[in-house]
């Protein structure tokens, strides 16, 4: 096989015919340095001598991987919202929801996890728990499940704990979007407008009007009655994120504590009722169908 080497743009290329195609690298960015394949590959550390303990670690770092890209696209969709960009903000959010199905699906991998498997290195883990994972925090204060305490668990990090103090403290993106509701004539009450962004949200009837009047006229307010429903679809793919989690962990360790001192199954089913856009949700209650059609009871009306 013959190697061809040229300079293209001040760089040494490097050319050959390999199965029938004209195949290029050079001297400058490679595949390697551009994923930092080195540095992720030797990532992976295990604590104990069990095989299986490959297959937790790379579940865990993969989680974290897309974690950090719904961080990034999450911040995205709050610049977007800020500038009244909801077609940017619609696209993002179906990126989201695609990569959340993905996120849903990688938990059929750690459950081919047996109880047996997990006990083998388990007790190596101590303390090391998913509840300590701050990206997670993050992506849960971006969305408005605000919790001050939550930060304390990252106190041996000063940068970790600022960054998630910084997030604590601004708007989540739920926030954003009642800002654009009330940037588009809503009724929004001014304490959910400007308030302290750390403290846990709380619903208001006059929110969920505002809601409730988008979709009960989704023909006026067709941009935000199709945003709210691909929010809505976040939280959706959230919930279901939740419950796999909570039953992949449930088929692994039954009833047993978390490692990090957690009710383990029975802390994250709590999860389970926690929502970042409650009235999206309680509008749907109610929502009335209009009378059309046909007197069903009548015969000479049911033939019409």
């Amino acid at each position: 096989m013959t190697i061809r080497s040229f300079v293209e743009d001040g760089v040494e290329t490097f050319e050959a015919q390999i199965d029938g195609e004209t195949i290029q690298w050079d001297k400058g960015l490679s595949y390697a340095r551009h994923l930092q394949t080195e540095r992720l590959l030797s990532a992976q550390v295990p604590v104990s001598d069990q095989p299986d303990e490959m297959l937790f670690i790379i579940m865990h770092q993969t989680m974290e991987l897309w974690l950090k890209l719904l961080l990034h696209e999450a911040r995205l969709v709050v610049t977007a919202l800020q500038t009244d960009d909801l077609d940017h903000a619609g696209k993002t959010l179906d990126r989201i929801a695609t990569i959340q199905r993905h996120m849903i699906h990688s938990w059929e991998v750690l459950a081919t996890l047996t109880p047996h498997d997990f006990m083998t290195f388990r007790g190596f883990l101590r303390k090391a728990s998913g509840f300590q994972s701050h990206q997670y925090r993050e992506l849960e204060f971006m969305l408005g499940n605000k919790r001050a305490d939550l930060v304390l668990v990252h106190g041996d990090d000063p940068a970790v704990s600022e960054r998630l103090s910084a997030v604590l403290h601004r708007p989540s993106l739920y926030d954003e979007l009642l800002r654009l509701l009330a940037r588009r004539g809503f009724a929004i009450p001014a304490a959910h407008l400007e308030r302290d962004w750390s403290l846990p949200y709380v619903a208001s009837p006059a929110v969920e009007d505002a809601w409730l009047a988008v979709y009960s006229d989704v023909e006026a307010h067709w941009d935000l009655y199709a945003l709210a429903e691909k929010i809505t679809t976040l939280e959706y793919y959230f919930q279901e994120w939740r419950f796999k989690h909570m039953k992949t962990v449930a088929r692994v360790i039954g009833q047993k504590m978390g490692t990090g001192g957690s009710a383990g199954v029975d802390y994250l089913v709590k999860a389970l009722n926690l929502s970042f856009f409650p009235e999206l949700w309680s509008m749907r209650t109610r929502l009335v169908a209009a009378k059309v059609g046909p007197n069903y009871a009548d015969p000479a009306g049911a033939g019409a």
